[in-house]
C-alpha cells in the first residue's frame, strides 16, 4: 500500500456554491488592492472633481457676451435709439462703427461673430411699411449655433425696440414666457447632472475593466481562480468595492453640484442613491465583461472607451439632444444605459422625485445590467484557458 493511499481524491470533497466567509475574504482582498492603488483612488475621487469643474465652468451652452458689431450709417434719432437697444442687452458685447468695412475684417479674423448694419435710409424704410428689411444682419457661419443665436437675438432686439416705441400699437395679447425646472436657462444646471453620469461610467466600466485586466496580466487572477471560491463569489467580491467607490463618488459629486456649482437638488437623496446604485449594475457588468474577454489593459481600455465612455458621452442626451439624431442612431441609444441615467439625474436635480419618469429608467438600466452580468458570468470560467 502506497504512502499516500489514505488521502481522499480531490473530487471527493464537493465545493460549496456560495460561502459568506469566502466572499468577505475576496471583498477584503479587493478593497485593500483598490486602496493601495493610487490610480484607482485618482479615478474615483480626483477625476470627478476635474470633470465637474470643466463641465460647470469651461463648457457652457449659454451664448452670452457674444461680440458683434453695429454699423450705424444713419444719423437719425431712430437709428441711434436702435443702436442703444443693442448696447443695452447683456447677451451681446457691441462694438460700434460707421462703415461696414471697419467690422468686415474683424468678422473674418474671428474677433466678431456678426454685425448689424443700420442703413442710411433707415427712416424711409420705417415709414414705408412695404415689407422691406429695416437692417442687415451678417453672421459668421463657421459656428452655426452662434450664428443662429446672433441672427435670432438681433431680430428679437429689433422687434422689442419697435414694440416699445412711442407710436407702437397696443398688443391685443401679451405673451409672458415661463420656463419650468430651469428658469434661469443656465446650461450648467443641465450639464453638471449629466457629468455625474459620465463620472459613474468611468468608474464603473473603465476602472473595472482595467483593474481586472491588470490582474490577468500580473497573473494574480489565476491564483484567485485556483481557490475554492465559486464564479459568483469571485465576481461579487471583485465588484463590491468598486460599487462602494461609485456610490461615494456620487455623493461627493452631488455635494459639489449643490454647494459649489449652485445646481439645485429638488429630489431626495434616496432617489439619487437608488438611481446611482441601479446604474452601477450595467456599468460594472460591462466592465467585467470587457475584462473577461480582453485580458490585457491596453485592449480593455480601448474597448471600454469605444463601448462605454463614448456612447455615454455622445448618445445619452448629455450634450446632444437625442430627438435631433437620425433614426438609426436614436435606435442605438436605447441600448446605452447612460441614456436613462442622464434623464433620471436631470429629473431628480431639476424636477424632483417623479417616479412615473424614474421607474421606467430604473427598469431599463436593471435589464441591461442583468444581460451584462449573465454574459460576464458565462465568459468567466474557473480555468486558465483564455
Amino acid at each position: 500500500m502506497s504512502a499516500n493511499s489514505s488521502l481522499p481524491p480531490l473530487a471527493a470533497s464537493p465545493l460549496r456554491r456560495f460561502d459568506r466567509g469566502r466572499l468577505l475574504a475576496l471583498v477584503r482582498k479587493e478593497s485593500l488592492q483598490a486602496l493601495r492603488d493610487p490610480s484607482t483612488l485618482l479615478i474615483a475621487f480626483v477625476l470627478p472633481v476635474v470633470l465637474l469643474l470643466l463641465f460647470a465652468y469651461a463648457v457652457s451652452l449659454d451664448a452670452r457676451h457674444v461680440r458683434i458689431g453695429v454699423v450705424v450709417e444713419s444719423p437719425s434719432a431712430s437709428a441711434q435709439s436702435l443702436a442703444a437697444a443693442f448696447a443695452a442687452t447683456r447677451y451681446l458685447d457691441v462694438r460700434f462703427a460707421h462703415d461696414r468695412r471697419e467690422v468686415a475684417d474683424r468678422l473674418v479674423s474671428g474677433t466678431l461673430r456678426g454685425f448689424v448694419v443700420i442703413p442710411q435710409d433707415f427712416e424711409r424704410r420705417m415709414a414705408a411699411h412695404d415689407g422691406q428689411p429695416l437692417v442687415q444682419i451678417i453672421t459668421d457661419g463657421s459656428q452655426p449655433n452662434t450664428a443662429n443665436f446672433v441672427a435670432n437675438y438681433a431680430q428679437g432686439v429689433i422687434q422689442t425696440w419697435r414694440g416699445g416705441g412711442p407710436n407702437a400699437p397696443s398688443a391685443a395679447v401679451a405673451l409672458e414666457p415661463r420656463y419650468w425646472f430651469n428658469p434661469e436657462l443656465e446650461s450648467r444646471r443641465a450639464l453638471v447632472p449629466g457629468a455625474i453620469a459620465i463620472v459613474m461610467t468611468i468608474i464603473g466600466t473603465m476602472l473595472t475593466a482595467l483593474v481586472v485586466a491588470r490582474e490577468w496580466e500580473r497573473g494574480t487572477m489565476e491564483a484567485v481562480l485556483s481557490t475554492p471560491a465559486s464564479v459568483a463569489e469571485i465576481l461579487i467580491g471583485k465588484l463590491l468595492p468598486y460599487f462602494v467607490l461609485g456610490m461615494l463618488s456620487t455623493l461627493a459629486s452631488a455635494a459639489l453640484a449643490v454647494s459649489v456649482f449652485d445646481v439645485p437638488l429638488h429630489g431626495s437623496l434616496l432617489a439619487l442613491l437608488t438611481l446611482s446604485a441601479v446604474f452601477m449594475l450595467p456599468a460594472l457588468g460591462q466592465g467585467l465583461l470587457i475584462s473577461s474577454l480582453a485580458r490585457n489593459q491596453f485592449l480593455a481600455a480601448q474597448i471600454a472607451l469605444f463601448s462605454g465612455f463614448l456612447p455615454a458621452f455622445m448618445l445619452s442626451g448629455f450634450l446632444f439632444e437625442i430627438d435631433a439624431m437620425p433614426a438609426p442612431i436614436r435606435a442605438i441609444t436605447w441600448l446605452v444605459p447612460a441614456r436613462y441615467f442622464v434623464t433620471s439625474l436631470k429629473t431628480v436635480f431639476l424636477a424632483g422625485d417623479l417616479w412615473s419618469v424614474l421607474i421606467p429608467d430604473l427598469l431599463a438600466m436593471a435589464a441591461i445590467g442583468a444581460v451584462f452580468f449573465l454574459l460576464a458570468k458565462r465568459a468567466t470560467r474557473k480555468n486558465l484557458e483564455p
